[in-house]
C-alpha cells in the first residue's frame, strides 16, 4: 500500500493569507541548553496550510470545528485532474461540464478532491486561483458529495469579500478542505483522510491528508 500525504508542510516558510498570521515554531526547552526534553510551541492561523473550514468561519451562526462530523473527512474520494485547463495561465473557471467524467464515480466515492496545479511553491502566495462555477455545488448536492477539497487556497477568488462559493457549498451540505497538494496524485478514486483538530470554537483546523489505495 502506498501513501499519498497531500498535505502541505507547515513552516515559517509557507506563505499565509494576505494580512493573517503566519506559522511559527518555537522550542521553549532545549535538551543542549539543560532542559530535560526539547518541548516545542506553535503559533498560527487555523487557515495556514492544509485545513478544513468550518462553517463558523464564514457564518456567524455556523457549526466550530468541535462539532465537525468526522466521518465527512474520512472515506473513499475522486481526485479530479482538472490541471491541463490551467496550462496556459488562464484560469477559467471550472465547470459542471469539466467534473462530468468523474460524476458516476462520485455517487460511490462522495468526496472530490480538484486538482489544478496552478500553486506549485508553497512559500509564495498565488494572486490568482481557478474557482468553481455558480452551479457546481448544486451538481455536487445532487450526486451526493459530502466534502470538497481544492489544491489552491481558497473556492473563491483571493479578492473575494461574499464568498458566495463557500456558502453555495454549505448550503448543498458540502465541507470544505483547502490548500491540498495534489501534484503527486494521479486522477482516480482512492481511500481519503483528512481529520481536522478538536478546537473549542475553532473556525478551522489544520489537517494531515492522505491518500492511498489498497
Amino acid at each position: 500500500m502506498r501513501i499519498f500525504d497531500i498535505s502541505r508542510p507547515l513552516s515559517g516558510q509557507l506563505a499565509q493569507w494576505p494580512g493573517d498570521v503566519g506559522f511559527r515554531f518555537t522550542l521553549n526547552g532545549k535538551i543542549p541548553e539543560g532542559s530535560s526534553v526539547n518541548l516545542g510551541m506553535i503559533s498560527m492561523s487555523l487557515h495556514n496550510g492544509s485545513h478544513a473550514d468550518a462553517r463558523f468561519h464564514f457564518e456567524q451562526d455556523g457549526w466550530t470545528m468541535e462539532q465537525a462530523e468526522l466521518e465527512t473527512y474520512i472515506g473513499p474520494a475522486v481526485v479530479a485532474d482538472l490541471s491541463r485547463n490551467n496550462a496556459d495561465g488562464s484560469m477559467p473557471q471550472m465547470t459542471v461540464d469539466d467534473l462530468a467524467p468523474y460524476g458516476e464515480e462520485l455517487r460511490n466515492a462522495p468526496r472530490l478532491l480538484l486538482k489544478t496545479n496552478v500553486w506549485p511553491d508553497s512559500t509564495v502566495f498565488p494572486k490568482q486561483i481557478p474557482t468553481i462555477a455558480r452551479d457546481v455545488p448544486a451538481w455536487l448536492q445532487e450526486r451526493g458529495v459530502r466534502l470538497l477539497g481544492l489544491d489552491v487556497p481558497s473556492v473563491d477568488e483571493i479578492t473575494a469579500k461574499q464568498l458566495v462559493n463557500h456558502h453555495a457549498l454549505a448550503a448543498a451540505g458540502i465541507s470544505i478542505v483547502e490548500s491540498l497538494d495534489l501534484s503527486a496524485v494521479e486522477p482516480g478514486v482512492y481511500h481519503f483522510v483528512a481529520l481536522p483538530l478538536k478546537i473549542s470554537g475553532g473556525d478551522g483546523s489544520p489537517v494531515r491528508a492522505i491518500l492511498w489505495r489498497d
